[in-house]
């Protein structure tokens, strides 16, 4: 009787792997995990985005602000970085409070940039000699520390009237009021959200740089009625948050007379407060990145931490740091006319 053959087996035990491998690896790049990525994003010229009466006609020059694109992390993405060198990876906590949804963070990233180009205005404006009228009216917050106390009571859009029944109309007077309390104690805080008043009690915890100094976990800036002098407009889409102040402020000056840019490419990052100072943004990175991809030839960004990452990925764009608005169109002036 003629033996039986044997039939071959379909795949391989190796097949039946680099079957199982690439399954594993089409799953990783379409499931999303609980981080984030920051992306570059290109730059925004200003130019058709500020609109303001009488404004003068430009030179070949062109002023950029800069943002950042957040999506999903894949797992992929996750746990290979190296997919996306030029990303960062960052918690959903780093993104924005948990305990809201998306809507109402999309409306707080709104406010926030609405306050950035009222701001900006209102700095520029002064700065050219228009009378701008203020009426400050709290401490507005911009952020909480994640596991802070204020975490537990604030969200990003409140506003701080009071500490301990102590008026906080000027925002600077928060930090004052709270260090008058020993690290563990309670101090009542007075806000508003959404024009509705509300009381919290909060302990003070110890400030992470100064270890003796009280602190509630909170970043606030100045909330403020501003009146212009004069109609202006700024369109930046859909783009939120306030790190593109002093771009807003730079284009609006240089719409109304001054040659800001002198002929360059130039972008410019930093939220700029109503004395003029300029605070410290995130997703420089990315921000620097998108700007060198783009040939923008020079960029101002925040003095301190945010200048040193600058300098890291800015290949030959030019890096200039600045504390502030004045210091800005100060170092644009000293720079070489471009014909």
């Amino acid at each position: 009787m003629k033996p039986r053959s044997l039939k071959k087996p379909l795949a391989t035990a190796g097949g039946v792997l680099f079957l199982a491998l690439v399954a594993v690896v089409i799953y990783a790049q379409l499931t999303y995990s609980s981080s984030y990525l920051l992306l570059p994003d290109n730059p925004h010229a200003l130019a058709p985005l500020v609109k303001v009466k009488d404004a003068q006609k430009g030179d070949k020059g062109s002023l950029y602000f800069v943002d950042v694109i957040e999506r999903r992390a894949t797992l992929a993405e996750r746990y290979l970085p190296f997919l996306r060198r030029d990303a960062t990876l960052v918690s959903e906590q780093e993104i924005g409070p948990s305990n809201i949804s998306d809507k109402e963070r999309a409306r707080i990233d709104a406010a926030s940039m609405a306050l950035s180009k009222k701001t900006a205005e209102a700095v520029a404006l002064r700065y050219l000699g228009y009378k701008v009228v203020v009426h400050s009216h709290g401490a507005l917050v911009e952020q909480t520390e994640p596991g802070s106390p204020a975490a537990k009571k604030l969200l990003p859009g409140d506003v701080i009237t009071a500490v301990d029944g102590v008026a906080t109309l000027e925002y600077s007077h928060l930090s004052a009021l709270i260090t008058r309390h020993r690290i563990g104690q309670r101090v009542r805080i007075t806000f508003t959200r959404n024009h509705v008043q509300h009381t919290a009690q909060l302990r003070t915890i110890a400030s992470h740089s100064k270890p003796r100094v009280p602190m509630i976990g909170v970043a606030v800036t100045q909330a403020a009625a501003i009146k212009l002098p004069i109609g202006v407009t700024i369109d930046a889409g859909n783009v939120g948050g306030p790190s593109a102040g002093l771009a807003f402020a730079l284009e609006l000056t240089d719409k109304l007379g001054r040659d800001v840019d002198r002929g360059h490419q130039v972008a410019a990052t930093g939220e700029l407060y109503l004395d003029g100072s300029v605070g410290p943004i995130g997703g420089v990175k990315q921000k620097v990145i998108g700007a060198r991809r783009a040939g923008i030839e020079i960029m101002l960004v925040p003095s301190g931490d945010n200048a040193s990452e600058a300098k890291r990925y800015a290949g030959t764009m030019k890096i200039i740091p600045v504390k502030s608005f004045q210091q800005a169109l100060r170092a644009l002036t000293t720079a070489e006319r471009k014909p």
